[in-house]
């Protein structure tokens, strides 16, 4: 497969992108990638720095004539989503991504691609080695650790770039500019566990909600997809009261901003409710079926045999747990009066996790305002507090308002009719790009959010449309031949 992805055009940048999809790059795991293409910059005779948090700055002179144009920021981030299907035997600190060619896209074997955000990456590294490329002084910033805290652009000083206009290459929609985004934060509930030894005449199962499409949870979140952990807490929710049941080791989940694809918990329940429990489980299946039939083709709920578990949670502890996973908000709560068909505000229930001594739930919050990113943010905590459960909360990012009156938004926007023969459509994000810290960093930078078409981001089923690869990158050149 690798001749066959390196002679997709244009060449340069998708023998860039597959050389980084050979290093292996997880949030947090960047160090190898960042040596990769500091030596990359090294070999052309560009200058490069690097933080003590990990971020990149290589410059690259203007092109002759183009020396007194304003310098441009081309901005993306080097760490992806690790995320995997459970039949699928890859380990993301050390395999490479395996690339796949499929009806014009480009996917990954059963792992998220890292298209997001490795495709501007590889467009920076293109445009570093292709002199025949007109541009302004140019300064390409990777930042590190985007995918699980912005961590990177949260860190940068203000002298690390000069630029005031920057280009960020983390959109996945082609024909669309963007101009602002949300911002958000974390809350996460815990709570210690009251455990109690298990009946001997229980027996234990394992449920598992699994097969669901998961995705980004803020692109994707008014798209009506299945979260398994909601979906696993109703099912318990509606054995209370009828049936006896413990339950213990309950987990889902696996990132902040991705939906749950999977959710499990062990059941231990009397060996005479066995079949009554079987039953149920076949029969939520088949709900799960028909609800999601449009969404979720996959859907599938699965109850299997489970060895006994040495310890349970106790009947109010898990009592508290399942209500609480049940009524937790998850999903859009308001849509942008501003600008149609805008996610304004949403929360995904995003992990759950046993540990030694305690459940922890962690949950995101996102909106474009910031007063309702606190409302939801404090209706998350409240339910949390009802049910007995700590509450933290944190990891705010600031939203980024549009502009639009930027002089970069008009240049692009003539630049795309021109392309294009029609508008390009301006649009806000339902997520966190990082674009509305580095604002923040540096005032008065003009931005501008683009890419190619992604479909699937923070999932296995992650893809980016071949043709679309091609147009960006055309579109891309002749912003930089443009700016002024």
């Amino acid at each position: 497969m690798k001749s066959e992805i390196l002679a997709l055009k244009p060449q340069s940048v998708w023998k860039n992108f597959y050389n980084i999809n050979q290093i292996p790059r997880c949030s947090g795991n960047e160090t190898a990638v960042g040596e990769y293409i500091t030596n990359f910059a090294e070999k052309l005779g560009l200058k490069w720095k690097r933080d003590n948090t990990g971020n990149i700055v290589i410059t690259k002179q203007a092109s002759p004539g183009m020396e007194n144009r304003p310098a441009v920021v081309i901005q993306g981030h080097l760490d992806m989503v690790c995320e995997k299907n459970k039949d699928i035997i890859h380990d993301f600190t050390k395999d490479p991504i395996k690339m796949l060619i499929r009806d014009g896209w480009v996917t990954a074997d059963g792992t998220t691609l890292g298209s997001d955000n490795g495709i501007a990456v590889a467009m920076g590294m293109a445009v570093m080695e292709d002199n025949t490329i007109k541009h302004p002084p140019i300064e390409f910033l990777f930042t590190v650790d985007e995918e699980t805290g912005l961590t990177g652009a949260l860190e940068l000083k203000s002298d690390f770039v000069n630029g005031r206009i920057l280009l960020n290459i983390d959109s996945e929609e082609e024909g669309a500019l963007y101009i602002g985004c949300a911002g958000g934060q974390h809350t996460i509930l815990k709570k210690t566990i009251q455990w109690v030894k298990p009946h001997d005449d229980y027996k234990s199962f394992l449920l598992r909600v699994s097969g669901l499409r998961g995705g980004h949870s803020g692109l994707n979140i008014h798209e009506g997809y299945g979260n398994a952990i909601k979906l696993l807490a109703r099912f318990l929710y509606s054995l209370t009261g009828e049936f006896h049941f413990h339950i213990t080791n309950i987990a889902g989940g696996s990132k902040h901003n991705a939906i749950p694809r999977e959710a499990e918990v062990v059941i231990d329940i009397p060996t005479n409710q066995i079949g009554a429990l079987s039953g149920l489980a076949a029969n939520f299946n088949d709900i799960l079926k028909n609800e999601f039939k449009e969404v979720e083709k996959n859907v599938s709920v699965i109850l299997e045999n489970h060895e006994r578990p040495d310890k349970v949670f106790d009947t109010q502890f898990s009592d508290q747990l399942i209500k609480l996973l049940h009524v937790m908000p998850h999903g859009v709560y308001a849509m942008s009066k501003a600008i149609a068909g805008l996610v304004e505000t949403s929360t995904n229930m995003a992990v759950i996790e046993t540990k030694a001594d305690k459940v922890e739930l962690l949950t995101s919050q996102r909106s474009s305002i910031a007063s309702s990113i606190i409302d939801i943010a404090a209706k998350v905590k409240a339910a949390g507090e009802l049910a007995g459960f700590e509450v933290e909360q944190g990891g705010g990012y600031p939203a980024w308002a549009p502009n639009p009156d930027s002089r970069l938004l008009k240049t692009c926007q003539e630049i795309f009719v021109k392309k294009y023969r029609k508008e390009a459509r301006v649009k806000a994000i339902h997520a966190g790009l990082e674009c509305g810290i580095i604002g923040e960093h540096y005032p008065g930078m003009d931005m501008i959010s683009f890419g190619p078409d992604i479909e699937g981001a923070h999932s296995p089923d992650e893809r980016i449309r071949i043709e679309s690869v091609e147009h960006i990158w055309e579109f891309f050149q002749e912003i930089l031949r443009e700016i002024k």
